[in-house]
C-alpha cells in the first residue's frame, strides 16, 4: 500500500484508531556503515569560513553563498551553480516537494516510508548543539564527516544521508544543513503532523567542526541523563517531553541501536498515541538477549525505551506527558515550536535568509 494514501484526511482519522499488530521485524538487517574518505583538514585559520559568511547575498526570497575556499575544503562540496543564482522561496518549496516524493519511494523499507528515517537525520544533525560552547547544531552539517558519521547514535543514518544526496545532486545550491532540516520538516508535515516553521541560512563546515561523541541521548538512561543532554541544548522539562513524542514514528533496529520494534501501531502517521500508550498499556520488561527495553503486555508487538518510560515515572515529565496524551492539539502546538527551535540550534541569526520563518505547503495543499 502506498504511503501516499495515508495523507487523505479520512484515512488519517482511521489510522489514529487502528490497533492492528504491525508486521514482524524480518530478522536482523544487514549492517550498514558509512565509509567515507576522510575530509581534508583545513588550515587552522578560519579566514575562508569568515569570507563565506561575509559573502552572504540576501534577498527577500532566498540566500546564496559564494565561498570557493570552503567548497574546496569540504568533502561533499561540488555545488557549482551560476554566480548570479539567488534561490527564492519557490525554489525551496521545490526541494521540499522532491523530499516529500522521496518519502513515498521506500517500497518495502520498514513500514513503507522513509519519513521516520529522514526526520531522525534532521534531529541528530541538530541535537549536537552545546549552548555553552556554541558548538554543534545544524549549521555545519558535520555528520558528513568521520568520526561523527560513525557515532553509535548515528548508526543507520548513512541510508538517510545517501537518500538526501540524490536530492542534493538535483539542487546543488542548497546547503546540507538546510537540506537535512527541510527534510525533517517535510517528514513531519507529510506524515500528518503539524506545520513546522522553517527558514534557510545554514552553511556547510569542515571535518574539524565535527562534534564529539556522547551529545545525543542514550536510550538506556533515566531522567537525569535526559535533563543533562537536552539541558545542554537549552531545553526544559516541557520541551523534553514534547520532543519525545516524535517516537510515535518509526521503529528501532537491532543492527543500529540494538533495540527492536515500533512505539505505536501507526509508525508512519504522527499522532499523540505515543503518550496515550504510555498510560493506557501495561509495560513489562522484554525477555530477550538484547538491551533492556519494555514491551506492551497485550500484544508484545510494541516497545518503549527506558528513556520513554521515564516520562511516566518522573513527576515533572509525567504531568506534561499526560497533558499531551489528553490533547493532541496542545501537543502539536508545543511540538511545532520546539522542533522549529531544534532545527535552528547553532545557526547565527544573521545568517538566516529571512527574519520570519516560512510555512512550507504539503503536497496535498498544492494539489487543492
Amino acid at each position: 500500500m502506498s504511503f501516499a494514501l495515508l495523507r487523505n484526511p479520512v484515512r488519517r482519522a482511521a489510522v489514529a484508531g487502528i490497533r492492528a499488530t504491525p508486521r514482524a521485524n524480518a530478522g536482523f538487517r544487514a549492517s550498514f556503515r558509512y565509509n567515507s574518505t576522510a575530509a581534508p583538514t583545513p588550515k587552522k585559520s578560519n579566514t575562508g569560513l569568515y569570507l563565506g559568511i561575509a559573502a552572504l547575498a540576501v534577498s527577500a526570497g532566498g540566500l546564496y553563498y559564494v565561498n570557493a575556499t570552503k567548497e574546496a575544503g569540504s568533502a561533499n562540496a561540488g555545488a557549482h551553480v551560476k554566480a548570479n543564482f539567488v534561490p527564492t522561496r519557490d525554489d525551496y518549496q521545490k526541494v521540499y516537494n522532491r523530499i516529500a516524493e522521496l518519502l513515498d519511494e521506500a517500497g518495502e523499507y520498514d513500514d513503507g516510508s522513509y519519513g521516520p528515517l529522514i526526520l531522525r537525520l534532521a534531529w541528530h544533525a541538530s541535537g549536537t548543539y552545546d549552548k555553552d560552547t556554541k558548538t554543534g547544531g545544524s549549521n555545519y552539517a558535520t555528520m558528513r564527516f568521520q568520526p561523527e558519521s560513525l557515532h553509535g547514535a548515528n548508526n543507520g543514518l548513512n541510508i538517510a544521508r545517501d537518500l538526501m544526496e540524490k536530492i542534493k545532486k538535483e539542487y546543488e545550491w542548497i546547503s546540507y544543513g538546510d537540506l537535512w532540516t527541510l527534510g525533517g520538516v517535510a517528514a513531519i508535515q507529510e506524515m500528518a503532523g503539524p506545520k513546522i516553521p522553517w527558514r534557510p541560512g545554514r552553511i556547510d563546515g569542515f571535518a574539524a567542526d565535527a562534534t564529539p561523541d556522547g551529545r545525543l541521548p542514550d536510550a538506556t538512561q533515566g531522567a537525569a541523563h535526559l535533563r543533562a543532554i537536552f539541558g545542554r541544548m537549552g531545553f526544559n522539562d516541557q520541551e523534553i517531553v514534547a520532543l519525545s513524542g516524535a517516537h510515535a514514528l518509526g521503529r528501532c533496529h537491532t543492527d543500529r541501536s540494538g533495540f527492536t520494534g515500533p512505539w505505536t501501531f501507526s509508525p508512519t502517521t504522527l499522532t499523540n498515541d505515543y503518550y496515550k500508550l504510555l498510560f493506557s498499556e501495561t509495560w513489562t520488561w522484554k525477555k530477550w538477549n538484547g538491551p533492556k527495553q519494555l514491551e506492551d503486555k497485550g500484544t508484545k508487538s510494541l516497545m518503549m525505551l527506558p528513556t520513554d518510560y521515564v516520562l511516566v515515572q518522573d513527576r515533572s515529565f509525567k504531568k506534561y506527558a499526560k497533558a499531551y496524551a489528553d490533547d493532541i492539539n496542545l501537543w502539536f502546538k508545543d511540538f511545532s515550536k520546539v522542533v522549529a527551535t531544534l532545527f535552528e540550534l547553532g545557526v547565527p541569526t544573521e545568517q538566516f535568509a529571512t527574519k520570519e520563518p516560512w510555512i512550507m505547503k504539503t503536497l496535498d495543499e498544492q494539489k487543492a
